[in-house]
């Protein structure tokens, strides 16, 4: 830095920020100008929002709450992530700084050092512990909420909401996003519920990403350089191929250079087999896409590995796995082969042969040896993390992955590829969005190693390269929130701050901030409206008569004879006939009728009937809007007072009943039908492996296509007893949700049912496999959902269901449930 007034800048902010230069100078790198923004918020007693890209480095901010936590004795920080894998991942790097005796991990189903001053938590875990006052909440200072975009997650995303809102107000709050559209907006309500907070957004890639199309064996760049990167001009080459002008590309400089030099990270020169390739693009169809294993190859000779390549099903990742095997695909040498059979062995050394067999472990090590794996949600969790580990230690070298891993695991790639551009909802193909777009690009390129990351698509017939520019334009996406009060929030907030201020809390939401910045805005376009109406009422108004009188019957009959004698019983036709007849004579005798610029004021009120329809709707929905999560609220507590959980008193004085304690503790999607479930005692019989498929049946979500196992495909005995209890329960406050005007919930699942009874008896995993038709991930998966209810149970259940519960969860946990990299 040679300019002296810049020198005497920096050296003044580092005087005023000691703390954060200190940890700046720490670091490996040096950190980008929105990290050191960042940081110094937090020093200057800020919280703090930061929206960056995937792979900035947003958590270098949170990793300095941490350091400040640990700078004054007694205090306290707490790192949320919303799945356990990140928790896991974030544990482990945080022992490496402070030490196994200073991180604790706590995730539902695993308690590690949970009094230590720096503990990573699933967000859930953080909720329950502020409804249950925690003592571990004593000393907390900071809380940093990792990926706190999932705020919009409609299944999760309350969970974020209710932690913001209820952590104390002197606990600062690190809120680490992707890129959103709306960040200000975020930092307002922010700002609004927790105070001060600095809203810091960074667009920049610290490592730039090359957007490439890969038509044959060429990688093609989708932006024209030499338009400049400001008018993100596509490529005319790509636009040739596509619209049928022009039959060759080898005039692209950059396709020139990556043939030529193998890309520009360096790599070995590839072979140009059989020289320049006229790809005629009047025959489009002619233009064929690459077998997997020719484009791992390819990325290799053009040293463009490691690489993701996103397939969006796990059939698939595993057939791709398959595939590049066959072909005899092997990516490392020796040396790496056995690095990698030490980590997989020391890793799985406690599980039996007999279980890895069923797990296909021989073949999948092997795979691995050959630097390529798979990576979806139905692999065995321990698996995923090891192949996580090899990745990041580039000893894997492919990974053929579903979307699922975009979401904030740590396995940044110098490559992605994407093979397709749409994917399948659950209901149809759909295309990917440009935040999902982002969020899967934003593997590519790995700060501190690459110069550039890679984003690779391959060619379709379909493929229109001005709608790939877009995606990859567009690099940010809107925020929302999908908060609702639930029974249990309703119960906790009640207990704690009765029901009235339980209300103004509930409209301090995200939810409704957002509703009511909504309703602003309406407010205005109802207003402009309104100015609008009256100049249209001036312009048809007429000397005759009243125009709108006039203009309301002339569309009255417009509608009746658009409906003329096609529909309806002939009674009702008749009466329609006799409406028109009256309404004719009526606009025959009405003084306008005469008027000579009758049609002209007939213009001015059609526009003024069509924008006083529009008006209305705006008003309806100004009138849904305000308030709109208090009346949830509302419902949910005449629910709960209809069922005994509450007692409202005449003034309106809400209190908790015997039952409504209960509920408090008790977390997930059927808190109603479990606490009324406990209260009428229908488990009472079930022995733990009874109560464990039970427990299994409120948990579990079928996938769409799935069919019920049917009567006899369910355990016997008290369990049938017990489910149909359940069910006609579930019924009962189904039909008193729709009478609320509340949503309700699904029927109870039944689909994993027999396959969770049998493992808590003690089945082979082989036996239980087949039983459930999942993979080992899903069945891992469940499992551990199904052990947090029991868990729940064990706690809040009287005698003999909550023996029966601590029974049935050390029944589930065992094998495969049970094993865990930490």
């Amino acid at each position: 830095m040679s300019d002296p007034a810049a020198r005497f800048a920096q050296a003044q902010l580092r005087q005023a920020h000691p703390l954060t230069a200190a940890f700046a100078d720490a670091q490996r790198f040096d950190l980008d100008p929105f990290q050191i923004a960042g940081c110094q918020a937090l020093e200057d007693g800020r919280s703090v929002l930061v929206a960056a890209p995937t792979g900035a480095g947003k958590t270098i901010v949170g990793e300095f709450a941490v350091h400040l936590a640990m700078l004054r004795p007694g205090d306290k920080a707490f790192y949320t992530t919303p799945m356990k894998a990140l928790s896991n991942q974030k544990f482990r790097e945080l022992q490496q700084v402070y030490g196994e005796s200073e991180v604790g991990l706590l995730t539902g189903d695993t308690n590690i050092n949970g009094n230590a001053r720096v503990v990573v938590m699933t967000t859930e875990v953080l909720r329950n512990m502020l409804y249950a006052d925690s003592p571990a909440l004593q000393g907390l200072r900071y809380v940093v909420m990792d990926e706190v975009h999932y705020l919009a997650d409609r299944f999760r995303g309350a969970v974020w909401e209710e932690v913001i809102i209820h952590l104390p107000q002197d606990v600062r709050l690190v809120s680490l996003s992707a890129t959103v559209s709306n960040a200000e907006e975020f930092g307002d309500w922010l700002d609004t519920v927790r105070g001060d907070t600095a809203v810091i957004v960074s667009e920049t890639r610290p490592v730039p990403l090359e957007q490439h199309v890969l038509v044959r064996g060429d990688l093609l760049p989708l932006f024209d350089e030499r338009a400049g990167i400001a008018t993100a001009q596509v490529n005319q080459e790509l636009m040739r191929i596509r619209g049928g002008s022009g039959a060759r590309y080898e005039n692209n400089r950059q396709a020139q250079q990556y043939r030529s030099q193998g890309g520009r990270d360096g790599g070995a020169r590839r072979p140009q087999r059989g020289g320049r390739r006229p790809v005629r693009s009047a025959n489009m169809q002619r233009i064929e896409r690459m077998d997997r294993p020719q484009v791992v190859e390819l990325l290799a000779r053009a040293n463009l590995l490691p690489a993701i390549f996103f397939i969006f099903s796990r059939a698939g990742c595993e057939g791709a796995v398959q595939q590049v095997r066959r072909a005899g695909v092997r990516l490392t040498d020796r040396e790496e082969r056995d690095e990698i059979r030490r980590v997989v062995d020391e890793r799985t050394g406690t599980l039996p042969d007999e279980d890895l067999a069923v797990l296909g472990f021989w073949e999948w090590r092997e795979n691995l040896e050959r630097g390529i794996a798979a990576h979806h949600a139905g692999l065995l969790p321990a698996f995923k993390e090891i192949v996580e580990e090899l990745f990041q230690r580039k000893l894997v070298k492919v990974v053929f992955a579903t979307e699922t891993l975009a979401l904030g695991i740590n396995m940044p790639a110098r490559t992605v590829v994407l093979e397709k551009l749409e994917k399948f909802n659950g209901e149809a193909r759909v295309a990917i969005t440009s935040g999902e777009y982002t969020q899967l690009t934003g593997r590519a390129g790995r700060r501190g190693i690459d110069v550039e990351g890679h984003a690779v698509i391959q060619w379709t017939e379909s493929l229109d390269p001005q709608a790939v520019a877009s995606l990859a334009s567009r690099r940010t996406y809107p925020l929302n929130s999908s908060f609702r009060p639930t029974y249990n929030m309703a119960v906790n907030l009640i207990d704690q701050f009765g029901r009235a201020r339980a209300r103004e809390i509930l409209e301090s939401s995200f939810a409704q901030f957002q509703a009511d910045r909504a309703v602003v805005g309406l407010a205005r376009e109802v207003k402009d409206a309104e100015e609008s109406l009256a100049g249209y009422a001036n312009s048809m108004a007429c000397d005759r008569g009243d125009f709108a009188e006039y203009a309301r019957m002339r569309r009255e009959l417009t509608d009746l004879e658009r409906k003329g004698d096609r529909s309806g019983p002939p009674k009702l036709r008749q009466q329609r006939q006799e409406q028109i007849e009256s309404l004719r004579r009526r606009l025959k005798s009405h003084p306008c009728q005469s008027c000579p610029d009758r049609e002209k004021h007939a213009r001015w009120a059609e526009r003024y009937w069509k924008l006083r329809r529009h008006t209305d709707k705006l008003r309806q929905q100004i009138e849904t809007r305000t308030g709109t999560v208090a009346r949830i609220f509302d419902r949910v507590v005449d629910v709960l007072a209809a069922l005994d959980y509450v007692a409202v008193a005449p003034d309106g004085t809400t209190t908790l009943t015997p039952a409504g304690a209960t509920m408090k503790r008790i977390y997930g999607e059927r808190d109603l039908l479990v606490a009324e479930s406990l209260r009428t005692g229908i488990w009472t019989e079930l022995d733990p492996a009874g109560l464990a498929a039970l427990a299994c049946c409120l948990v579990y979500e079928p996938r769409r296509d799935e069919a019920g196992p049917g009567e006899h495909g369910l355990p016997r005995g008290a369990f049938r007893a017990a489910l149909s209890e359940t069910q006609t329960l579930w019924s009962r406050l189904d039909d008193l949700e729709q009478d609320h005007r509340l949503p309700g919930s699904a029927p109870v699942a039944t689909g994993l049912a027999q396959a969770m009874h049998s493992w808590a008896r003690g089945a082979s995993l082989d036996r239980v496999l087949q039983e459930a038709d999942l993979a080992a991930g899903d069945f891992v998966r469940w499992s551990k959902q199904t052990i947090d209810l029991l868990d729940q149970l064990s706690i809040v259940a009287d005698p003999p269901v909550a023996v029966t519960a601590r029974r049935a969860l050390d029944a589930v946990r065992r094998g495969i449930v049970a094993y865990g990299s930490l």
